[in-house]
């Protein structure tokens, strides 16, 4: 369906398709959903609502009702809601759709179980800890359920655990300040991650949809630039491992997106992060070292405008070479 909507924007671009025409080629090229894709989306819809509203009501029911529930009632409600949402998945191993459900519900549960926990016996657990075992405890069912979304919420869990512990202890060694040790924990495990998927995708066809790969891109270009964003601000400028590390993400998004698996929102990504970066140097040099005046704004402006035009052309002349 996406190849096909590419295609006809393509056609109605290059003027092939004349403007009088467009409804009627995009009626026949059946890119309109039919009643019955309609009544397909609608009844997933309620469904995924309905299994997470269930999993979430558990939790606010019990945390409203705190004072008036007993210790082993608590328990023994969400141990309840993770036995049934287990045989769910169990009962309806034939539909994908019902078992995703129903374990994306589970995982969920873990989470309010080990809340639950921390919050009765007060553990005194450092919240990594929580956000660690979580995701572990989880990791059979993510991995039964070979479900895109399911593996994000989990390695949404992973960073979350890895940026709060070098948030709290720092780098090894304490060879790193702790934000900048929580930059590069979730740049190292967001880059495995993708370069994982990316391999899984290639040789195993793991994954239909692109969206899980790109959303992985992000949580790598977004810390790697905030880490060289960080280094620019500092005084003085000091060596880092990221002038090296940030040229070589830049130049493997490149090979692997332009030639290997072409994609046009992870160049764009890359192309958001240089002008991101050289944005912060000069407001660096003209703004926080130099003559504070409207012209330096100005020159900013301009710069800003510049790369922002040469980019999207760039990126025009890339998708018009019909490389997607």
């Amino acid at each position: 369906m996406a190849s096909s909507r590419r295609e006809l924007v393509s056609l109605i671009e290059q003027g092939v398709i004349p403007p009088d025409q467009v409804a009627k080629a995009v009626r026949i090229a059946g890119l309109n959903p039919s009643p019955r894709a309609w009544a397909v989306f609608i009844d997933r819809l309620l469904l995924w609502l309905g299994g997470l509203m269930l999993a979430f009501s558990v939790l606010f029911f019990i945390a409203y009702n705190w004072a008036e529930m007993g210790r082993w009632l608590r328990f023994g409600m969400v141990q309840a809601a993770l036995v049934l949402a287990v045989g769910i998945a169990l009962w309806a191993n034939a539909n994908a759709v019902v078992y995703r459900v129903a374990l994306t519900a589970a995982s969920l549960l873990v989470g309010v179980l080990l809340t639950l926990l921390g919050q009765i016996y007060q553990t005194g657990a450092d919240p990594w800890q929580l956000f660690f075992v979580w995701a572990l405890l989880a990791l059979p069912w993510v991995w039964a359920a070979r479900f895109e979304l399911l593996w994000m919420l989990w390695l949404g869990l992973l960073n979350l655990a890895i940026g709060l512990y070098f948030r709290t202890w720092g780098g090894p060694f304490g060879a790193l300040a702790n934000s900048d040790a929580a930059l590069w924990g979730v740049l190292g495990l967001n880059t495995l991650a993708l370069a994982c998927w990316e391999w899984g995708a290639y040789s195993r066809r793991w994954g239909a949809g692109l969206w899980a790969a790109r959303l992985l891109a992000v949580g790598s270009g977004v810390p790697i630039t905030l880490l060289l964003m960080s280094l620019i601000a500092e005084m003085p400028p000091v060596w880092s491992p990221v002038l090296v590390a940030y040229p070589l993400w830049l130049a493997a998004l490149y090979a692997v997106y332009r030639h290997w698996r072409p994609d046009l929102f992870m160049i764009a990504g890359g192309c958001i992060s240089v002008i991101a970066v050289v944005t912060w140097l000069l407001a660096r040099y003209l703004l926080w070292e130099g003559d504070w005046q409207e012209g330096s704004l100005m020159l900013m402006a301009v710069a800003v405008l510049a790369m922002g035009a040469g980019a999207v052309m760039w990126l025009k002349r890339l998708h018009r070479e019909a490389w997607l």
